[in-house]
């Protein structure tokens, strides 16, 4: 018999975290399993991005803030001193709101990291640009101009890239931080298609404020409000009939 233990990638424990003196995130407790979509929802300010880089360790990156409690990735607690922050972010990948392609050729966007990692044989990066722009995707619209600017392309296109480029990475969990709000709606749903096509081979966690789209595309759903998980189950049931009335009255619009 398989149990969620067995299944889940990451698990948060505990946790609360801090700007400074301000407490952004209370006592998180979840589970994040293999090969599920997980939306994290909720009205601006609640938290629910501060968590999602708090699963990378992005949150390291700014001044004065402070994690209490575990996350635990693969057996490990992320935030160990023993632990690198850099193989973190290798193994867990993030996609941000405004596709962030660097101003260099497609071919470099996809190969700067891996390059950085120490691989540098010709005919695996080519495999790999191949093999990460096919994922997302993206291989058919841009094969032929691979030496030409990341920049030149659409901003959905551009998105699909940085899509790509964080899958070159080989991770084993992609976040994404509202990864279609910059988007029109047919951009938006190639990447949830896209997002829904990855999930067989990834574990995803994604921030979004629409509603509809946490409905079409995760398995699972944390409802945040002022830094607290206030219920997190499987997305049908949060969407259907939700244990709280606080996380009915936001799906239905009543607040946030």
């Amino acid at each position: 018999m398989v149990t969620v233990e067995d299944t889940r990638v990451i698990y948060v424990k505990n946790v609360n975290f801090y700007y400074g003196g301000f407490r952004a995130l209370t006592d998180i407790t979840m589970d994040f399993e293999q090969n599920r979509v997980t939306a994290l929802i909720g009205p601006s300010g609640c938290g629910k991005s501060t968590l999602l880089r708090l699963l990378n360790r992005m949150n390291d990156l700014i001044d004065g803030t402070r994690v209490e409690g575990e996350v635990i990735f693969e057996g490990n607690n992320i935030y160990d001193a023993k632990v690198d922050p850099v193989d973190i972010r290798r193994r867990i990948g993030m996609v941000f709101q405004k596709p962030n392609p660097f101003p260099k050729s497609i071919y470099n966007n996809i190969t700067y990291g891996p390059r950085l990692a120490g691989l540098n044989n010709r005919i695996d990066l080519e495999a790999l640009v191949e093999r990460s722009l096919r994922q997302a995707v993206l291989w058919d619209e841009v094969k032929d101009i691979l030496n030409q600017s990341a920049m030149m392309l659409s901003g959905g296109q551009q998105q699909r890239l940085c899509i790509a480029r964080a899958l070159a990475m080989k991770p084993d969990v992609l976040l994404m931080d509202e990864p279609t709000s910059a988007l029109d709606p047919i951009s938006t749903a190639k990447i949830e298609e896209l997002i829904q096509d990855l999930k067989k081979l990834y574990t995803i966690i994604i921030v979004t404020h629409n509603m509809q789209q946490a409905a079409r595309i995760s398995d699972m759903t944390g409802f945040f409000y002022i830094g607290k998980l206030i219920e997190f189950n499987a997305t049908e049931k949060i969407f259907t009939k939700p244990d709280h009335k606080q996380t009915e009255d936001y799906i239905t619009g009543r607040f946030g």
